[in-house]
């Protein structure tokens, strides 16, 4: 087959083997998903002392628990006598400790060793060194984000600072009040395609007047291609009719109380790596959570953020959920209508990035390097 050098129009993509090959996402697991801050669970999720929930991340079970103190902690869902899974439950809640279900050797919430079978015969035992394998852990935005890494990096730099990039400035986010807010509607998505291909989509807009008509009908402006809801500090503006970010543009809720008068009536969307989706409206905030499962096999988590009285006073929300459940449902279905064509001879060599796409080869320099270091 012979190659030409290909227009100013057009960049090239990853090849396909990198949404297809078991050997590449073993490599995102260790260097990216392991190695990076990755968001876990909604603090909230975890109201009393003993609250958990286990999450995996890349190769790892994590244990996530809200400890005596009141604070979060993170371990490695891993007995330390034999190995076997602690908790076995996705979530739920202990009174005191954790037990593991072999030899009952158990841990209290901070972790620390503090009960064995015959226990009492072998002194020489550090209790807390034969504790569970703890994990950094940051709150931000009423999520817990973790690190498996040894040194994490910079969790301002990589997380905050992401924010901050897309935004103009950090003090935007804290407009929103995240973590004061309430969960209104979580939905999750099993999503047979390779992770970043979802990335991929979300950081272009060239599709959407294609797939998404109600998304361009509340904002008229993506209906041209162009992916306005990543230049700095931009937000897309709702049309002149639309009341609300509703999927028949009718009225929705109060704009949140900290939200800026140039803020209201525009939607602004944010990408934090490796696996973030944070969205902007005026009165509520939709919040996405990958969790990549296998090179062509995803699971996304997205929670609809309203303020407390919303949620409390059991007005429906079923207007602003439902515009955005349609846009996931469209996008992620375009996905998994990707993800077979990766392994074809077609794709070999890859595809090609259109100039209002050519900001996601950014994205693929960003990944090659961090899997070639």
């Amino acid at each position: 087959m012979t190659t030409t050098e290909k227009p100013a129009s057009l960049i090239s993509t990853l090849p396909g083997h990198y949404y297809t090959d078991p050997q590449v996402f073993a490599l995102e697991q260790a260097h990216v998903f392991e190695d990076m801050w990755f968001c876990v669970v909604r603090s909230g999720d975890l109201p009393t002392p003993g609250s958990f929930k286990k999450v995996q991340v890349g190769r790892e079970s994590v244990l996530v628990v809200r400890s005596r103190d009141g604070g979060l902690r993170a371990f490695l869902n891993v007995c330390r006598h034999r190995g076997a899974q602690i908790c076995t439950e996705d979530s739920g809640a202990v009174k005191r400790a954790f037990q593991c279900p072999y030899h009952a050797w158990t841990y209290d919430l901070e972790g620390k060793l503090i009960a064995a079978p015959n226990l009492t015969k072998m002194p020489d035992i550090d209790r807390v060194e034969y504790g569970l394998v703890p994990v950094h852990l940051r709150e931000w935005l009423g999520y817990a984000w973790v690190c498996l890494a040894k040194e994490p990096p910079s969790f301002e730099d990589d997380v905050v600072g992401a924010i901050g990039e897309r935004l103009g400035d950090v003090e935007s986010i804290d407009r929103w009040e995240l973590d004061s807010l309430t969960v209104g509607r979580r939905i999750t998505y099993d999503v047979k395609a390779n992770w970043k291909l979802i990335i991929e989509n979300f950081m272009e807009c060239y599709h959407c007047a294609t797939i998404h008509p109600e998304l361009t009908e509340v904002l008229p402006e993506f209906a041209d291609g162009y992916a306005a809801q990543f230049f700095v500090g931009h937000g897309a503006e709702f049309g002149e009719e639309v009341q609300g970010f509703t999927v028949d543009g009718t009225e929705g809720f109060d704009k949140l109380p900290g939200v800026a008068e140039d803020q209201d009536r525009r939607y602004y969307a944010i990408t934090v790596r490796p696996t973030v989706f944070v969205n902007l409206v005026p009165d509520h905030v939709i919040f996405h959570r990958m969790f990549p499962v296998a090179e062509d096999r995803t699971i996304v988590e997205c929670d609809w953020l309203y303020s407390r009285d919303v949620v409390e006073s059991g007005r429906d929300v079923s207007r602003s959920v439902e515009l955005f459940h349609r846009v996931n449902e469209q996008d992620f279905a375009a996905c998994e209508r990707t993800q077979p064509a990766m392994s074809s001879r077609a794709y070999a060599n890859g595809g090609v990035l259109v100039p209002s796409e050519h900001h996601i080869g950014a994205f693929h320099e960003w990944l090659t390097q961090r899997l070639s270091g």
